[in-house]
């Protein structure tokens, strides 16, 4: 079958249209279906500024929805896709989500979705879209019901997933699976250094910005409906910041041990992409050294700190080593550990596709590590904050027990009377909410003096 020489991902993405956004989604998307790739790398993607909200919403709603996407293609297809032809596989499954989720007229998702194959260079490709697509229109009730007999394709989780959240929340698993399965909401940290959340309250009233406060977080402000954050008012001076309700709780929870210490010396471990530093020294007078073992996102950090005016020591190394470690004690340690992410799939759903069950264990023997290392850093008297934007026991409350167990100067100090989140062991967990927060555990301890 004669096949056409493709554009470059360039030529094919600057010339913008209907074909030319679906062709970038699919070149975006297969190296994530193929678990070769994240969606962290769609800004590679050069697609022009008119066509950039169709783009992220093809991407991420695609990825959202995958287990059912494709048993729906499996369904579709007389015979599977080979493997050099992943982008085509992509492109239908981006065809699916379109008729199935997006208000898209038929017509023109399918037409533009069988199209954008010529711009892959794979033409002999737009009839077998078009015919999947087509067939979907008339039978979509019937197909979508026969494939959600499956609870892993109903639920649009890997069945390994689904397992582990039935075993760690019998009585929350689905409620958990249906918050993942929707974009979570656009929430802002208000500089408390700039001003209150109530007066940027009124500037997103005045900016015609509908926007309420957050439950919990007392710099939290949740908008009705994302926006770009070049609108949001005072985003380049630094008066507000893009952070979930959950994330803001750390800064909360460190409070009481930094507060009575003007100029006390903190680490923030992990501290990439610096939301959580940013947000300490908003509140308090401290020395932050910022740590991370990844240069590009330690960029990130102090590009954040910038813009907001703020100054830490930024420090590119492993916190599960101590080469960097000048011999100082802090007084108190945020370590929010690497994790399997499960409490933040709404917002990073290619987490379903590029997780495996056999990264919980390498993930928490991680987390060990850090945990013993950080602790000899703290000096008698301090306070550890341990963090994951985990729900999975495993990451958190086994992980909290287990320290408390081999580390007797540890005691627990997590308060009991908080207003968020649910026990969990020593910590606190909480569960992602729809239009609220994210799924967080936290644990604080401290080190008792000789």
């Amino acid at each position: 079958m004669p096949r056409s020489t493709p554009l470059s991902r360039r030529d094919h993405s600057l010339q913008g249209g209907g074909q030319a956004v679906r062709a970038s989604a699919a070149q975006a998307l297969a190296p994530v279906i193929a678990c070769k790739g994240s969606l962290d790398a769609l800004d590679d993607h050069q697609v022009i500024a008119r066509d950039r909200a169709l783009f992220k919403a093809l991407c991420y709603g695609t990825c959202r929805t995958l287990p059912r996407l494709e048993a729906l293609a499996d369904r579709l297809l007389k015979s599977p896709f080979k493997r050099r032809d992943a982008d085509v596989q992509a492109l239908l499954l981006l065809g699916i989500y379109q008729l199935l989720y997006l208000r898209i007229p038929a017509h023109a998702a399918v037409g533009e979705t069988a199209g954008a194959a010529r711009l892959l260079g794979k033409e002999w490709a737009t009839r077998v879209i078009n015919g999947c697509l087509r067939r979907l229109t008339r039978e979509a009730t019937a197909l979508q019901a026969e494939v959600d007999h499956d609870p892993a394709v109903a639920l649009l989780h890997p069945r390994w997933l689904l397992k582990a959240l039935r075993q760690a929340w019998p009585d929350d698993w689905r409620a958990i699976c249906e918050a993942n399965n929707v974009p979570g909401p656009m929430t802002l940290r208000v500089n408390r250094r700039r001003g209150d959340r109530e007066a940027y309250l009124e500037r997103l009233t005045e900016a015609g910005i509908e926007a309420r406060l957050c439950t919990h977080s007392p710099d939290g402000v949740v908008l009705a409906a994302p926006c770009d954050v070049q609108a949001l008012p005072g985003f380049a001076e630094g008066d507000v910041s893009v952070q979930d309700e959950a994330a803001q709780l750390a800064a909360e929870l460190l409070g009481p041990s930094l507060a009575p210490r003007p100029g006390g010396r903190v680490l923030d471990a992990c501290c990439a992409p610096g939301g959580k530093s940013a947000h300490l020294l908003e509140l308090f007078d401290i020395a932050l050294v910022a740590l991370d073992s990844d240069a590009v996102r330690l960029a990130r950090v102090e590009d954040t700190l910038a813009r907001l005016g703020l100054s830490a020591s930024l420090m590119h190394a492993d916190a599960t080593g101590r080469g960097w470690w000048n011999g100082t004690p802090f007084d108190a340690i945020l370590l929010d550990a690497p994790c399997s992410g499960t409490g933040v799939i709404r917002r990073h759903p290619d987490i379903k596709r590029l997780r495996r069950p056999s990264d919980i264990p390498k993930l928490a023997e991680l987390q060990r590590r850090l945990l013993d290392n950080l602790w000899t850093l703290l000096r008698p008297g301090g306070s550890l904050v341990y963090a994951t934007c985990s729900v999975l026991p495993e990451e958190n409350s086994d992980q909290i027990r287990d320290f408390l167990a081999r580390t007797p100067d540890a005691r627990v100090t997590t308060p009991e009377d908080l207003s968020w989140g649910r026990p969990a062991g020593a910590g606190r967990q909480l569960l992602p909410e729809p239009d609220a927060h994210d799924g967080f555990f936290y644990a604080r301890l401290k080190k008792v003096p000789d």
